[in-house]
Parts: C-alpha cells; structure tokens; sequence
C-alpha cells in the first residue's frame, strides 16, 4: 500500500488504544496516555488498577478520549456477582465506556440464559458496553448466540477478541458483520500493529480497532511516503 493516508478514512476516531499491560511502570503509562491524547484517538481502554491514574491524567471527561474499563478481563471466568461489582467499581472511578468479557463457561455449557442474563445486568449500569468475544476459540453456534444475547441485552457493539492468541483477520470481522445486521457496532482488537491490516479491517467492515499501537500507527501514517 504505497500510499495509507490516501487509502484510509480519518484513522483516530476508529482508534481505541489499548493500555492493559500489568507491567508498565507508571512513567511509561502516563507517557502513552499522553501520546493517545496528543494523537487524538477515540478512546483509551485500561484494566480497573490502572483507571483512576488515568481518569486524573485525562483529567475532565468533557474532552479528550473516552476512557474504557476492561471488565472480567481477560477470560471473564468470574462470578456474575464480582463481574457486576467491577462494573459499578469502575463507573464510580471515572470509567465512560465497559469492554466486558462474557461468560464463555455458560457458552460451552449450552446455558444461553446465564450468558445473556449477566449481559443484561451490566448494560442496565447505564454505560455503552461492548462485548468482547473470542472468535478464535468459539463455535459458529457459539458465536451466534452470543452476538444475539449482546445485542439483546443492550450493548452497543461486540469485539474480535480480547487481544491474545492470533492476530485479527479481516474474514472475522465479515463474519461479525453478517451476523451483527447493523445492529450494533464492531470492534476488531488482536494483533493490530501495521496500516495494511488497519486498512483491510476497516475495508471488511470494523468500525472500532483496539490496538496497543494506536500512537504508531498514526505516526506512520503521517510520516511522508518514500
């Protein structure tokens, strides 16, 4: 792709910058708050122990990203119960948007109604919500369900995964996008480093992407070409 800015719709309002490393120290997570910032992205997404830090970096939520908080993150094999105390936890320390990981148990376990009704509860919290999914490992049974219940429930959109295992493929996020109707947004996360992806998954049809990337890629996109 010789080149990307000509390609590309404007990239920072489809750019949710992941901030989920355990490891990083707080210099080096302020600093990547602040090239989110500086770089204009949609939103940032934390975990719940790094989100107060960064709601007092952001500072107001008038402007700037929206800030995420990841919840039963990464794998969702929590009880409903906690899930639901995470939520409210993070809503009360600034968080304006829920990336929630569902209950994959109750999927393996045919238990449609105990998936859906701990989807419902979060959304009733009152914040836009995603569900984050796990194409690499569901069913096509699995995965349809699933989409249904989300969108039952309330959600606003639903992801490609939750960022481990392999990277993003622009057929996963066409699958979504027959299965979703429209009726929700799609976010593809996972292994998002270069424009040529970020290009073939807008173009199969995300409208979100979550990446650890988000302050490169923009920097390689403006870097002139040659």
């Amino acid at each position: 792709m010789a080149d990307h800015a000509k390609d590309l719709p404007d990239l920072p309002p489809l750019l949710d910058q992941a901030i989920l490393d355990p490891l990083l120290p707080r210099d080096s997570l302020l600093e990547l708050c602040d090239a989110g910032r500086q770089q204009g992205v949609r939103a940032i997404s934390t975990t719940l122990i790094q989100l107060p830090l960064l709601r007092d970096r952001l500072g107001s939520t008038d402007g700037g990203p929206v800030l995420i908080a990841v919840i039963g993150f990464p794998f969702g094999a929590i009880p409903a119960t906690l899930k639901h105390a995470e939520a409210e936890w993070a809503a009360a320390n600034g968080a304006q948007e829920l990336d929630v990981v569902p209950d994959f148990q109750a999927l393996a376990n045919n238990e449609a109604g105990r998936f859906a009704e701990e989807l419902a509860l979060l959304c009733d919290l009152g914040l836009p919500l995603r569900v984050i999914l796990d194409m690499a490992r569901l069913n096509e049974d699995q995965l349809a369900l699933a989409v249904e219940a989300a969108i039952d429930a309330g959600a606003v959109g639903v992801q490609s995964g939750n960022g481990f295992g392999p990277a993003c493929h622009p057929e996963q996020i066409r699958q979504l996008k027959q299965l979703c109707r429209n009726r929700c947004a799609i976010k593809a996360a996972g292994g998002i480093h270069q424009l040529d992806l970020v290009l073939d998954l807008v173009e199969a049809g995300a409208d979100l992407l979550g990446t650890s990337s988000a302050p490169q890629l923009l920097h390689d996109l403006r870097r002139p070409a040659g």
